[in-house]
């Protein structure tokens, strides 16, 4: 018998912290999910949420929401996992490595032995912990990704939206790397509309030099511990990066996001996984794109993906 439309569009958010839980409002006022399942070791939190969510059924499109269990991966498109402790005021991300991993070898196994299709890893350090999901469930490179830079990548864009008075949907960049304090913003291939970074300035007329620059990606990259600092976590934006991550997958979108995927052979970087631009559809990552690079720009990457190895090389997997 052929699934029900609701159930080929199924997506399992594992952890139903604020996290979880904010990006499970951003999908259902989305619609673009049939069925939404919250699970947490905390039911009751599960529960209240899902109840609160079922409340506002009336005002968008059809979803069927429920708190369930691991059995629940068995049939799901994606399984989204927020799960983990959060990062604290003072913290970077890399902090919460020995931690999350330890929460990790716990909860992917008994993910995995339901063959969900696709695992998306939000939780932090978000690059270090696809790496392990990937190690833990055996699974083919394409099916595991990470959130990664797409948040940082929508921070830099808004930014230079800002800088350059336009539309942010009409800036194209990149911040590609670890999703962490290593991150690289690829200033070699900004362009608005079309037109390169370097070039728009004659149009701006804002002639803006190294310090906005420098500005401006400081403002990314110290943008969690701001927003951490004034609320206690970063909530809404990376809601609506993961419905952006999702809607790519459940449309088969093929777009163009910087998820974190294990590299190899990526400018000579290989079993790592952090972010670059891959094109994103339901199988997972399609083929990952070799932008163009400057030698800055490369030796940037090799140092972030450095970082990052050094962080795995503590954990026991």
């Amino acid at each position: 018998m052929q699934k029900a439309f609701s159930e080929e569009r199924k997506v399992v958010i594992v952890g139903a912290g604020q996290v979880g839980a904010t990006f499970a409002f951003a999908l259902m006022t989305s619609g673009l999910a049939g069925s939404i399942v919250l699970i947490d070791q905390a039911a009751e939190r599960a529960e209240g949420h899902v109840m609160d969510l079922n409340h506002g059924l009336s005002f968008v499109q059809p979803c069927r929401i429920y708190a369930g269990d691991y059995t629940d991966c068995g049939d799901a498109s994606v399984v989204v996992i927020t799960a983990g402790a959060s990062q604290k005021p003072g913290e970077t991300r890399l902090d919460l490595t020995q931690r999350n991993a330890d929460i990790f070898k716990s909860i992917i196994p008994q993910i995995v032995q339901h063959q969900p299709k696709i695992v998306v890893v939000v939780s932090n350090p978000v690059d270090v912990l696809t790496y392990v999901a990937l190690k833990i469930s055996q699974y083919p490179e394409n099916r595991i990704i990470g959130s990664g830079t797409v948040l940082d990548t929508a921070r830099f864009r808004y930014l230079l939206s800002k800088n350059c008075q336009v539309d942010p949907r009409n800036v194209h960049a990149y911040i590609i790397g670890e999703h962490g304090d290593s991150e690289v913003p690829v200033w070699s291939q900004v362009n608005i509309g079309g037109v390169s970074f370097r070039n728009y300035c004659s149009v701006c007329h804002k002639h803006c030099g190294g310090n906005e620059r420098d500005d401006i990606f400081n403002q990314v990259r110290s943008a969690a511990y701001e927003i951490i600092n004034r609320k206690g976590a970063t909530t809404f934006a990376i809601g609506l990066a993961l419905v952006r991550i999702v809607g790519s997958i459940l449309r088969d979108e093929n777009s163009v996001l910087s998820v974190s995927t294990l590299l190899d052979g990526y400018y000579g970087i290989s079993d790592v996984c952090l972010s670059i631009p891959v094109i994103l559809n339901r199988n997972g990552v399609s083929r990952a794109l070799d932008i163009i690079l400057d030698e800055s720009e490369i030796g940037k990457l090799k140092a972030s993906a450095d970082v990052l190895k050094a962080a795995i090389k503590k954990l026991d997997i």
